[in-house]
């Protein structure tokens, strides 16, 4: 049986803008920002359980005014493909290989989706802002099984977060990590049976 291919997509996929929020809003490094910044407002955006208009206003701890339309709009801006990709997606595809996105993420899913197009490769399937449960908790992946209806050991996961690589691998799930989008080229299409 050829295995599903579950992709986790920022930092995975898809590089992540967010490396550039801190120096964006005239911080010198995220350290300093994360001193001023609500450390829960960003997962429960990306658990659908805030919009856009309400992380905005918990994005500070002080809640100050501030100009979220700039930052947002920055951000929408900077999605790009990781090198390499693009290419092993539409490789995967061209051999019929079902994939999902599986990702932690907000409403902002869209923005990737109309710069990148990540549709033509595989369905948003489970993102956080639609499920309400993020990686790594067990939930997600429970969903993610239930959904599909497989067995663990019928998926491929890849994700550059080692904590949710290692809840994959705890339930019997394969994990792999992007870093070396050419290693992992090899060791998917190896997996893949090449």
């Amino acid at each position: 049986m050829t295995p599903v291919v579950l992709w986790d997509v920022l930092g995975t996929l898809v590089e992540d803008p967010f490396e550039r929020v801190p120096g964006w809003l005239g911080y010198p490094s995220a350290d300093a920002l994360f001193a001023v910044k609500d450390p829960e407002a960003w997962h429960a955006f990306e658990r659908g359980e805030l919009d856009e208009a309400d992380y905005a206003t918990r994005f500070f701890l002080d809640r100050r005014e501030w100009d979220a339309a700039g930052l947002f709009a920055r951000i929408r801006a900077a999605y790009r493909w990781r090198p390499g990709a693009q290419a092993l997606l539409e490789d995967l595809r061209q051999r019929g290989i079902e994939m999902h996105a599986f990702s932690n993420y907000p409403c902002w899913y869209r923005w990737i989706e109309e710069r990148l197009g990540l549709s033509r490769y595989m369905p948003w399937s489970f993102v956080s802002c639609y499920t309400g449960v993020r990686k790594p908790h067990p939930e997600a992946f429970a969903g993610v099984l239930d959904e599909l209806a497989l067995d663990p050991e019928a998926l491929l996961f890849v994700d550059d977060a080692p904590a949710n690589r290692d809840a994959a691998t705890s339930l019997g799930i394969r994990a792999w990590d992007p870093a070396d989008l050419g290693a992992l080229r090899r060791d998917l299409m190896t997996g893949l049976g090449e």
